[in-house]
């Protein structure tokens, strides 16, 4: 594409990311999901599973698959909210506080590479202009029943 889109950067780039974030998880028989479960996870007081999807932007189905594939390999276990009796806490096991452990170091490694190779100006205005499109979106300013084809 000759003068690429803003749509197919962020696309390109995020199939990218997620390559690389898959391709160093499968070296431990794990994925990106799991690792970004894992960091999503309070470790000390647990995480509420209806909150963990939204924290994520993950839809219920995918959530679900990888809550129980975490619960199968021993790195998550679940338990009643004591202050909910239909909700249920998810907390991180030892081994899933280690596997979280090392997706945060994965995950530092990466920003640290990037921030050496951009400038903090421009690490700034990549983040406004990311912070200008989430809103835009979640403020319904881009398609609208007007705009709609």
């Amino acid at each position: 594409m000759k003068d690429a889109t803003i749509d197919y950067i962020l696309r390109t780039t995020w199939l990218a990311v997620t390559k690389m974030y898959n391709e160093e998880a499968s070296k431990f028989d794990s994925t990106m999901a799991t690792g970004f479960a894992l960091l999503s996870i309070d470790p000390i007081n647990g995480t509420p599973s209806t909150s963990l999807g939204p924290k994520m932007g993950m839809e219920a189905t995918s959530l679900s698959r990888t809550l129980k594939n975490m619960e199968k390999r021993g790195l998550i276990i679940r338990k009643p909210n004591p202050e909910d009796g239909r909700g249920v806490l998810i907390f991180l096991t030892e081994f899933g506080v280690k596997k979280r452990n090392y997706s945060k170091e994965k995950v530092l490694t990466f920003n640290e590479a990037i921030k050496n190779n951009v400038t903090p100006e421009e690490l700034e205005n990549f983040q406004k202009v990311a912070e200008v499109i989430n809103n835009m979106i979640s403020n319904k300013k881009i398609y609208n029943k007007k705009n709609t084809l």
